[in-house]
């Protein structure tokens, strides 16, 4: 049996250099599994961020990759991505890996034991990690401008302030340079403490708030980035920033800018049009 796909994204790498494990056809496209990789993969489970997208290379040439995504193998063979994943991760006898789905079919010399070259789109990543790193931040700062909202304890954030964010949240999706998170505000968050009609009242001053702390952490140049256990794709990971309010401590498969002094701006619109579900879009500007 293989082992995990190594990767190498925590640190912000976009090149690399690894053997192929498997070029299969699945109803996704062919996939391409390299042992060592610095593509990020989507996570079928919580797919917020993209894949990274680029070439993977050899001395006979080159194919492009559409996008990373998780796969899995079984000890029996079985070998599936993304959704078609049949277990959770960490099942006993099946393991984990990065896929790289190619636009077009796999050229010939693209075959299992093949040394080969992975470039990673470097533009993209920048923005995809830019808009990750805006979406924690957002989020931090939109839990610290509803703290007095709540009339119960609905657990603590990574800054220690109430955790609206891991309360609501439904979905997020990340963009290059930006990402739009979505709440539910329904009958259980009121009976979890959540003052939602103050809220509603208030959606511009809070929306103000958050835009203003924001500002004052991007003015910080904080360092930011991802802190692995190990090396492979199954190994812990973990987003890390030193703001003014605190070190912030997230778990995240993403990747992340290195400092906040690569943005110029990061700002949030709050919309309650539908008075049962708050959307944030969060946009960030590069330094």
């Amino acid at each position: 049996m293989p082992s995990p796909t190594i990767v190498s994204f925590a640190d912000g790498t976009v090149r690399g250099q690894g053997t192929v494990q498997y070029v299969r056809n699945t109803a996704a496209g062919v996939a391409a599994v390299v042992d060592v990789t610095p593509f990020h993969p989507v996570d079928h489970t919580w797919p917020d961020q993209p894949g990274d997208s680029g070439v993977i290379r050899s001395k006979d040439g080159e194919v492009r990759v559409s996008e990373a995504v998780m796969a899995a193998v079984s000890d029996d063979g079985i070998f599936a991505v993304g959704a078609e994943i049949p277990v959770k991760r960490g099942t006993e006898g099946w393991t984990w890996l990065v896929a790289h789905l190619l636009v077009g079919d796999a050229p010939d010399w693209l075959s299992e034991g093949e040394s080969v070259s992975l470039v990673v789109d470097e533009q993209r990543r920048a923005g995809l990690s830019r808009g990750h790193t805006a979406c924690h931040l957002a989020s931090l700062a939109l839990d610290l401008a509803l703290a007095d909202l709540w009339r119960k304890d609905p657990g603590r954030d990574a800054l220690g302030a109430p955790d609206f964010e891991g309360r609501a949240n439904q979905s997020s999706r990340i963009r290059e340079d930006a990402a739009v998170d979505e709440y539910r505000l329904g009958k259980s968050l009121r009976r979890a403490g959540f003052d939602t009609e103050t809220f509603s009242a208030t959606l511009a001053q809070r929306e103000a708030a958050i835009n203003a702390r924001l500002a004052m952490w991007i003015a910080s140049g904080a360092p930011s980035g991802i802190h692995a256990d190990g090396p492979t794709i199954v190994d812990r990971r973990m987003w890390r920033c030193e703001l003014p309010d605190g070190t912030a401590e997230i778990p995240c498969g993403g990747t992340h800018a290195a400092s906040l002094a690569e943005f110029a701006s990061i700002s949030v619109a709050l919309d309650l049009s539908d008075p049962q579900l708050l959307v944030m879009t969060t946009t960030a500007i590069a330094a």
